[in-house]
């Protein structure tokens, strides 16, 4: 596990420099360094809670959620507005995004309700208490406004309680709630969230925002079984393709690298999402399962979606490819879920 993910970040690392080269702007040009150092404190993250037993973290899980909503609430009154509009960042020393750090904080919390209750998974309480642990955070995201990743929390939980139990039947009724609720949502939505999926379903609605679709599909396209060659991709190296370092990302490796880079990054991602759920299976108990069932849950979602948007199958998101795309907060993020899984593995066979 830990192996694929260094290869992953290394892999992501060269990808950001081929992204980036040549670029003028100085915000372009640290990304490599700064990829760089976090990784490399990523790697320590992973270590350092490896050597810290998951239960204990389990046992102080009020004062994690506690620090959590707190995190997430100074986003609304001290929070930093991005070039986007959105106030989603916080600066201490450098710019972190607590809505990705929730995420990791809110699988070791809702592990530690659930873990407590799996036997009651399809009583009403305990479905409504779950409930309202990922309805808070995910509210206070999706005000930032950051639909993305509120939906990410939301899927984060839908993994878990699947993980604790929950019948099929409850999950598909807890969907089928969703889709009623949509005009509500719908309602809540900014403008330019609305805007992206009107853009998805019409494309010639903006054909502004369609432009970079169109460049990602081009470059994917064109990069045919092998690639135009590392740093050879006209697309991203002409500067065709925006947020080539981190939204489209994915589009750069299909032109560079052609279809062989686009499943080798599959592969890897499926092979560390296969060991992920491996260490559910060994858990010595559920507080690990669901732990393991929250991280993979997190990586298949934000694989499975970035992807996708690069290919024109959803609509355009802010959600990064785990370990590959430039970003200090996704990076660490997903690195510090590595290491709570870590955490698990190498507890599965202890005896108390």
């Amino acid at each position: 596990m830990l192996g694929l993910v260094i290869v992953l970040v290394v892999f992501g690392i060269m990808m950001i420099r081929s992204a980036t080269m040549g670029a003028i702007d100085p915000d372009l040009q640290n990304r490599v360094p700064r990829q760089i150092m976090f990784g490399a404190a990523g790697l320590v993250i992973i270590f350092i809670l490896a050597s810290i037993d998951y239960q204990l973290l389990g046992s102080v899980h009020a004062w994690i959620y506690g620090f959590q909503i707190s995190l997430l609430g100074l986003v609304t009154g001290l929070g930093v507005v991005g070039a986007a509009g959105a106030q989603r960042w916080l600066t201490v020393g450098i710019p972190i995004q607590p809505s990705e750090i929730s995420k990791v904080l809110l699988i070791i919390t809702l592990a530690q309700y659930l873990s407590t209750r799996y036997e009651r998974i399809g009583q009403i309480p305990v479905l409504l208490g779950s409930l309202i642990y990922m309805a808070l955070p995910a509210g206070l995201i999706f005000i930032q406004p950051d639909l993305s990743t509120a939906i990410v929390v939301m899927v984060i939980w839908l993994a878990m309680v699947w993980g604790a139990g929950l019948r099929l039947a409850h999950i598909f009724a807890f969907l089928l709630i969703a889709v009623l609720l949509m005009p509500m949502i719908w309602g809540a939505m900014e403008e330019y969230q609305q805007a992206r999926i009107i853009q998805f379903i019409n494309p010639s609605a903006d054909k502004d925002a369609q432009y970079n679709i169109d460049q990602a599909k081009i470059a994917i396209g064109s990069g045919g079984l092998l690639g135009k060659g590392y740093a050879q991709g006209t697309q991203s190296q002409l500067r065709f393709l925006r947020v080539r370092h981190t939204d489209f990302i994915f589009s750069v490796i299909a032109e560079e690298l052609g279809f062989a880079g686009c499943l080798t990054v599959l592969l890897l991602m499926g092979a560390l999402i296969f060991r992920i759920l491996r260490a559910a299976r060994l858990a010595r108990d559920a507080l690990g399962s669901l732990i393991c069932y929250g991280v993979a849950g997190n990586i298949f979602f934000q694989t499975v979606v970035s992807i996708g948007m690069n290919l024109g199958m959803i609509p355009v998101t802010g959600l990064t490819l785990p370990f590959i795309s430039s970003g200090i907060s996704s990076l660490l993020t997903m690195m510090f879920g590595i290491g709570l899984v870590e955490s698990v593995v190498m507890r599965h066979q202890r005896e108390f």
